[in-house]
């Protein structure tokens, strides 16, 4: 029985080790499989998101590869206009041309030194080739270039050329989206370059330090707004008060004092007595440092930065981040100094533009694209861009209130220079930025948008840098971009 026994438990005893190796078996053998499958999504969502960006790359020598095999391909404006291409040299060599040569030289870039904006962008998509597969075939046994792909832009020649020629030689920045696509319309920057002579002058322009010739302003410049930020105060404004601003009367002499700081109206001009309404459309600097006033600190930058400062823009290019500084603790002046536009506030015309397309748009803003779509040398599409939210920055009754008062500064305020206008109608906030501590300099901004039949359609940002009054500097040259894109 002893003997029996013994081996009874001998045999139980095997057959849990036995047991026990083939689990230790299964698990390695499942965490290998596992670890396979993760490794093919890995590499299925690197191809899928990532190659591109590691082969854009001035380090990754399949870049010169790829440039070795394919023809570089065209980058299109909206309606069909050739932005760039690659050209043979009659020499076996290829070089790349810009037709257009500064107009569009920021936005759509170039593409030797690192490359810079569509060119850099959509650097990996213009360098691979997928028209048919058979003659792509044909041409590697040949030992002949393939064509890339092509990028169709959203950008519009007619306005681009007139935010171009409008801006004349100013420094500044000019950029327009379609308010209910996202679509960006034009992007202009001066000082600017001629991308077809960039490898020539590359040490002189990379050098230009005065200028910043290669500096997209309208991305990366970062300004004091301005009374263009009486947009986001009124915002505030019209918020503690549930919209109601009907008893709100203030007597303007030119300036006003609040516990020591001191605020004074553009050239010290006195407004008299007005309302919330005619503040905004005289742009009242001492009314609104008296609104500022009594504002709620935290609730003030609780707005702020609902409207993007301090944060990521849904942008598909660099750009300098807004910022602000008003918290429960700032002081008086801050608070009045950040109400009118001035202070620490820093802000990019493209930010600017962003806010004004989600006021037009009832306060829902579309995710910025430059990028309708690709195609390969066929014709046939690769990939389109499809139109999306990116999300609710304002409530829209607010969003309401605040279109109709910058209706009223084209009207009947300081923006009365786009007033005259055939078969559409403009509205938008003009602006002064102090940039220095002599008052009498300032930059001059416009930012608006356009509609026919109470439906905006796009809106526009301008900035000049040192010009001055924005009503009688940047409204002229927001006026030239709205008319070229209704046909005027």
């Amino acid at each position: 029985m002893i003997g029996l026994f013994r081996r009874e438990k001998s045999d139980k005893e095997r057959s849990r080790h036995h047991f026990d190796n083939n689990r230790e078996i299964s698990v390695i053998t499942y965490a290998f499989i596992m670890l396979f499958i993760g490794m093919l999504i890995y590499l299925g969502i690197f191809t899928q998101f990532r190659a591109g960006t590691m082969i854009n790359s001035n380090y990754n020598k399949r870049q010169t590869l790829l440039e070795s095999r394919i023809i570089r391909g065209d980058i299109l404006s909206r309606d069909g206009e050739v932005l760039a291409t690659t050209m043979s040299d009659g020499e076996g060599g290829y070089y790349r041309s810009y037709p257009y040569r500064n107009t569009f030289a920021h936005i759509v870039g170039y593409s030797t030194h690192g490359v810079l904006g569509i060119e850099s962008m959509e650097n990996y998509t213009l360098l691979t080739c997928d028209g048919n597969i058979a003659t792509r075939i044909r041409n590697d046994l040949a030992g002949v270039k393939n064509h890339g792909n092509n990028v169709l832009s959203t950008l519009d020649t007619k306005m681009q050329e007139a935010a171009y020629d409008a801006m004349d030689d100013r420094k500044g920045a000019v950029v327009a989206m379609d308010v209910t696509t996202g679509e960006i319309l034009c992007v202009v920057s001066k000082p600017d370059f001629d991308p077809n002579e960039v490898i020539g002058r590359w040490d002189r322009l990379n050098e230009d330090s005065e200028d910043s010739p290669l500096l997209n302003r309208a991305f990366l410049g970062s300004y004091p707004p301005g009374s263009t930020f009486k947009i986001v105060t009124a915002l505030e404004y019209l918020k503690e008060h549930d919209g109601n601003v009907s008893d709100y009367g203030f007597e303007c002499k030119g300036s006003f004092e609040y516990k020591g700081s001191v605020i004074n109206c553009f050239n010290e001009q006195s407004h008299g007595w007005i309302n919330f309404d005619d503040s905004f459309a005289q742009s009242c600097n001492s009314s609104f440092a008296n609104i500022s006033s009594g504002l709620d600190r935290r609730r003030f930058a609780s707005t702020i930065n609902e409207l993007m400062f301090n944060k990521p823009l849904p942008l598909p290019f660099k750009y300098s981040m807004a910022y602000f500084d008003i918290s429960a603790d700032s002081s008086t002046d801050d608070l009045l100094q950040t109400g009118i536009g001035q202070g620490r506030t820093l802000i990019s015309p493209v930010h600017m533009l962003l806010i004004t397309s989600a006021i037009a748009n009832d306060g829902i803003l579309m995710r910025p694209y430059v990028i309708s779509s690709i195609e390969n040398a066929d014709g046939g599409t690769i990939r389109r861009t499809k139109q999306r939210e990116y999300g609710r920055l304002i409530d829209e009754g607010y969003s309401k209130s605040l279109q109709k008062m910058m209706r009223e500064v084209v009207v009947n305020g300081t923006g009365r220079r786009a007033f005259d206008t055939d078969g559409y109608k403009i509205s938008g906030k003009t602006g002064s930025a102090e940039y220095s501590s002599n008052k009498s300099l300032s930059h001059a901004w416009f930012t608006g948008f356009a509609s026919t039949d109470d439906h905006p359609q796009i809106a526009v940002t301008v900035i000049v840098e040192g010009g001055g009054s924005g009503g009688s500097v940047a409204v002229p040259v927001a006026k030239r971009v709205f008319d070229a894109y209704y046909g005027r």
